[in-house]
């Protein structure tokens, strides 16, 4: 039960990320529709997505390889997250916000994949 509250909890965690980087992007420059924009949204998705699908597999050692994967993107959309503040497309709150966001989610996906 606990390890499922704690599934949950990192998931609510997961979506509330996407959804602040898709709040965050829609004041993106529009040159960077096809650049940072849409790169950014689709690694932040594939966070979640990736975790949801491996879960869903209901096998240990595939699960463990899409939590792999679903770090892989998170440490994706951090650096699209630096990238995006050195450019100043966001404030350095959203950058604050968005930092501990992939910080908390990270370590709990870290724990998982241990």
């Amino acid at each position: 039960m606990k390890s499922e509250i704690f599934r949950k909890l990192l998931q609510l965690k997961m979506d509330n990320y996407v959804h602040l980087v898709y709040k965050i992007t829609k004041d993106f420059p529009s040159d960077e529709r096809f650049g940072a924009t849409s790169q950014l949204r689709r690694s932040s998705l594939s966070i979640i997505l990736n975790f949801i699908e491996g879960f869903a597999r209901n096998n240990d050692k595939v699960y463990n390889n899409f939590l792999k994967i679903s770090y892989g993107s998170l440490k994706e959309a951090q650096y699209l997250i630096d990238f995006s503040y050195k450019e100043n497309y966001i404030t350095e709150n959203q950058y604050t916000t968005c930092f501990n966001s992939i910080d908390e989610i990270g370590k709990m996906l870290w724990t998982l994949i241990k």
